[in-house]
């Protein structure tokens, strides 16, 4: 059996402004910072390592894996990264609809939720199924946090509490097959 942590990266300027940031970016802000070296520390406190690491492509979540994991090598995967928004990329989050989303940014350029739950999916699967991955960190965003259980049936949100906070991890376990949600710590909270 081999573990997954996914963790989501640190405050970013853009959530502390309240702006939607899918595929654009925004760098951590000072607390972000903070944020993911006490992660990192939580972690090592736990005696928990990693063989292999993965950032999505934006700053932010690389700039986190780089404060979580001083040192260690990493790939960058397009496929972690966040939701598309479209051109509601950057914009105020009083303009959210309510969710589910479903395929409304379709309209706008931006993704559908079910595309974007299985892009995240496949991604992660085909990174777990590469050899002698016993022990993976995985960092990416909020959205991309809380749809990769959901292909499979699990409600993290619903189940842990009301939000997957900054640096928060959920931890799975992977039988080669199939993934099975076995915690999740926001540190930060």
């Amino acid at each position: 059996m081999s573990k997954l942590y996914m963790m989501r990266h640190g405050q970013t300027l853009f959530n502390v402004l309240k702006r939607k940031q899918g595929w654009c970016d925004s760098p951590l802000t000072e607390l972000g910072i903070e944020q993911a070296r006490r992660a990192g520390e939580e972690l090592r406190e736990r005696g928990i390592t990693f063989d292999h690491a993965y950032s999505s492509t934006s700053e932010r979540a690389c700039d986190t894996l780089e404060l979580v994991a001083p040192g260690m090598p990493y790939e960058r995967v397009k496929g972690l990264k966040e939701w598309n928004f479209g051109k509601f990329e950057g914009i105020t989050e009083d303009l959210n609809i309510p969710v589910p989303y479903g395929d409304f940014y379709v309209q706008f350029g931006g993704e559908d939720e079910f595309e974007f739950r299985d892009r995240v999916f496949a991604c992660v699967k085909e990174l777990m199924d590469r050899p002698n991955h016993e022990s993976v960190l995985m960092v990416s965003h909020g959205g991309s946090c809380a749809q990769f259980p959901r292909a499979f049936g699990e409600d993290i949100v619903g189940r842990f509490g009301n939000r997957f906070g900054n640096c928060g991890i959920a931890t799975y376990e992977y039988d080669g097959e199939s993934f099975t949600l076995l915690d999740v710590v926001n540190p930060n909270d």
